[in-house]
């Protein structure tokens, strides 16, 4: 049947169909062309992320790293790969840390030991400062006793060396054998001058010099009596020396001050006497050994003057005996005249 247009109803279908045909070939060639040309595309992707991946490492593509791996298996759809940049982060944060620590524990370890020299330097230094001071602190007090004439030093407060002299701990010399000397018939007051008498003196500093050895110097006084009085007293037990009287007692000799009024003394005190020997000997016997050793350089004249009394202290100091200044006990024990 025809239309008055010329076609039928049957060829309309048709043309109808054909159109549909046409349309669908076309679709379906359009999706087989954009999956041919993605699938084009994902190898390039995956290589650029690849190369990517090696590069931000330091380790080439296909190493064997476990990161490696998960870095070439890129995910579909052309997403970058978050597991390859995630274990990088990591290798490079520990490596970091690890790095800092080690700076930090170096740093730490070199200014320890740095801290360790500089207070032991300073410690050293410390000491030896310490020392010197001490040094110079003695040489100050032994410079700054008195050596007066007729004046015996005085003693301070007694220290280590007074309390081994007065427990009986003494040095000890080489025995050294007494002898008797020729000695001038008069002093040499020039230098040995004479003392004056005081009435009730006592030795200054003798009541720090602690032992038995020295209770005739804290217990000594000066007295002032005639010749009868001492005669009356001691008799026999008196001797004279540059014309002065003195008396024996306890195995010391002492100035007997009155018998005669003018006599001459140089110290105003005990002198121990070894086997009784004269004063003036006992004295040039001390100046003898004192001289052997050092510590005296004047003459021997059995006379007790400021030199024999200055070079006796400087012994006994050196020594760790009191400082008494003069012929005591364990000072003649000391130096093994007997």
């Amino acid at each position: 049947m025809q239309t008055s247009k010329g076609l039928t109803t049957k060829e309309k279908k048709l043309m109808r169909i054909f159109v549909v045909l046409i349309c669908s070939l076309a679709l379906v060639s359009v999706a087989v062309g954009a999956q041919k040309e993605e699938k084009k595309s994902q190898p390039k992707k995956q290589a650029q992320t690849a190369q990517h991946a090696t590069h931000a490492t330091g380790h080439p593509a296909g190493g064997g790293g476990a990161g490696a791996k998960k870095m070439t298996t890129a995910p579909s759809g052309g997403q970058k790969p978050k597991t390859g940049q995630t274990s990088t982060a990591v290798y490079h944060g520990q490596q970091g840390k690890k790095s800092q620590t080690s700076t930090a524990t170096y740093h730490g370890q070199k200014a320890k030991a740095a801290q360790t020299s500089n207070a032991a330097y300073q410690a050293q230094k410390a000491k030896k400062n310490q020392t010197q001071a001490e040094r110079q602190t003695a040489k100050a007090a032994n410079a700054g006793q008195v050596k007066g004439a007729g004046k015996p030093n005085q003693a301070k407060t007694a220290t280590v060396s007074g309390q081994n002299a007065a427990n009986g701990k003494f040095a000890h010399g080489k025995p050294f054998k007494p002898q008797h000397f020729n000695l001038p018939k008069q002093p040499n007051t020039a230098k040995a001058p004479p003392v004056k008498f005081q009435q009730g003196r006592h030795i200054a500093g003798s009541q720090n010099w602690q032992g038995r050895q020295y209770t005739v110097f804290r217990n000594y006084k000066s007295e002032w009596h005639d010749q009868n009085w001492w005669r009356g007293h001691y008799g026999n037990n008196i001797t004279f020396v540059f014309g002065a009287p003195y008396y024996w007692n306890a195995g010391y000799w002492f100035p007997a001050w009155g018998y005669r009024p003018n006599a001459y003394y140089a110290w105003d005190g005990p002198i121990y006497a070894q086997n009784r020997l004269p004063p003036d000997q006992v004295i040039a016997n001390v100046q003898s050994a004192l001289q052997q050793q050092g510590y005296y350089r004047g003459e021997v004249d059995g006379t007790i003057g400021p030199l024999t009394r200055g070079a006796i202290a400087d012994y006994q100091r050196d020594h760790g005996l009191y400082t008494t200044s003069t012929i005591d006990q364990p000072t003649l024990q000391s130096l093994g005249v007997s």
